[in-house]
């Protein structure tokens, strides 16, 4: 087994931090030519910011360097273990600072660990310019960072590092003194950046652990895969990555993608996502993307929910599988979820419009009297089992025709049963205007005397 030498005094991670911006890699979208960071180092002022980004994309980095670029003092906080006691100190000093002419860059890491309270500290040193805050958060600024602050701090993104930037990291990171003699092949540096999804300080633990676990100073595959046995699926299972997981599942299936549905299944349950959650957002998309087009969809998905209930992962997880690729291949419709959010939207903008009469319940005798329940017409009774003209909204309120059903699937058949319908109807309202009734086309009011009480 290979030994790390004694200059290994602090890890790897730490020792690689680049010294330069032009040396961090992976983020030329801000610090390239042109670029908003490169601009700003450029002018010699430095602006408050939070920089948003996975872990392991350089925030901390970029921040020491854009504090010493700028030849600022650079002063971190840890959000996750600060008080605002600890918080309003920092902010005196460098308050103090200012005022004799001098500029502290206030770090503060895990910005979206900060309550509120705490974030409404920092507003009046940010406005100020007494501070330049630079906040690092893997989570979204839009829900985790207060209004007022973010309107102070523009959010800058990082993206995740791709396998090729980690790959010249890890061979870099071979020129360390403490890795002197150490040498890698280029499968097991492949399978090191690929391991590590982005994260260069992930790639760098893996390397260190592959090194203590090589045989003859050479780093292969079958060292790495001594070192960490298999890949752990990385993504916070409350944060954004989790959610656009999801949203990846969703959009393959409604684009009737199988393959990439199944992808993204299999990147949410094996990392570590809670099937029975899945499965309820499993059936959400059988109503939502394929409704009335196929309503088995929603029977498989239900049926899946109660097998992974019944049996538990892993056994159950192929069943969910099983409801994923089936919705993806089914025909699509959106018609009941357009139609139920226009029936919400109706509902609550017309208030308690009261049931018509002939609608109301009538179980007792002064209900009766009341005339709840007169002159309503029974379908069972009436031709083709439909009371062709029959009004069923609120008196005052125009009918609507929230379902639209597709051509595709069940709700073409669907589609042809409502025309029929409405073809009643129609004539119903033909034969009024004929009988001279055109006075009473409201269909409240239509054919009164043919109605069963």
């Amino acid at each position: 087994m290979a030994r790390l030498s004694s200059e290994r005094r602090v890890p790897l991670a730490q020792r690689m931090r680049p010294r330069h911006l032009d040396a961090v890699l992976g983020q030329e979208h801000l610090l390239g030519p042109g670029r908003p960071l490169a601009v700003m180092v450029a002018a010699g002022r430095l602006r408050s910011m939070i920089l948003w980004g996975p872990p392991g994309t350089g925030k901390t980095t970029i921040a020491a360097l854009l504090a010493e670029a700028a030849g600022a003092r650079f002063v971190p906080v840890a959000a996750v273990s600060g008080s605002v006691k600890e918080l309003r100190a920092a902010l005196d000093e460098a308050q103090g600072l200012w005022q004799a002419g001098g500029q502290t860059v206030l770090f503060v890491d895990e910005i979206h660990r900060f309550n509120k309270a705490q974030q409404d500290v920092l507003l009046p040193a940010t406005e100020s310019g007494g501070i330049v805050l630079i906040g690092a958060t893997t989570e979204n600024p839009s829900f985790e960072v207060v209004r007022a602050l973010l309107s102070r701090a523009p959010v800058h993104v990082l993206h995740r590092l791709e396998p090729g930037h980690l790959e010249r990291l890890l061979r870099q990171a071979l020129a360390d003194p403490a890795l002197a003699g150490i040498n890698m092949d280029e499968q097991a540096c492949a399978l090191i950046a690929a391991w590590a999804d982005g994260d260069a300080r992930r790639a760098l633990g893996l390397l260190e652990a592959a090194v203590a676990a090589c045989e003859a100073g050479l780093v292969d595959e079958a060292a790495v895969r001594r070192a960490a046995p298999a890949m752990s699926l990385h993504y916070d299972k409350r944060g954004d990555a989790f959610y656009d997981l999801i949203s990846a599942l969703h959009k393959a299936v409604r684009g009737s993608a199988p393959d990439a549905a199944l992808y993204w299944l299999a990147r949410l349950i094996g990392g570590g996502a809670e099937p029975l959650y899945v499965a309820r957002r499993v059936v959400r998309m059988a109503s939502e993307d394929v409704g009335e087009a196929d309503p088995r969809a929603l029977a498989l998905a239900l049926d899946a929910w109660e097998v992974l209930e019944r049996l538990g992962s892993p056994e159950g997880e192929l069943a969910l599988a099983q409801a994923v690729v089936y919705m993806a291949l089914a025909p699509k419709s959106n018609a009941i979820d357009r139609a139920w959010s226009a029936a919400l939207a109706d509902a609550r903008n017309t208030g308690s419009l009261p049931v018509p009469l002939h609608l109301r319940n009538a179980p007792t005798a002064l209900m009766k009297g009341l005339g709840h329940g007169r002159h309503y017409r029974f379908p069972h009774d009436e031709p083709y089992g439909y009371a062709a003209g029959e009004r069923y909204f609120p008196d005052g309120m125009m009918p609507q025709a929230y379902y639209q059903p597709t051509d595709r699937g069940l709700e073409a058949r669907l589609k042809e049963r409502l025309a029929a319908l409405h073809a009643l109807d129609e004539q119903v309202r033909v034969d009024a205007v004929k009988a001279g009734d055109e006075g009473q086309m409201d269909v409240s009011n239509m054919n009164k005397e043919n109605r069963h009480a």
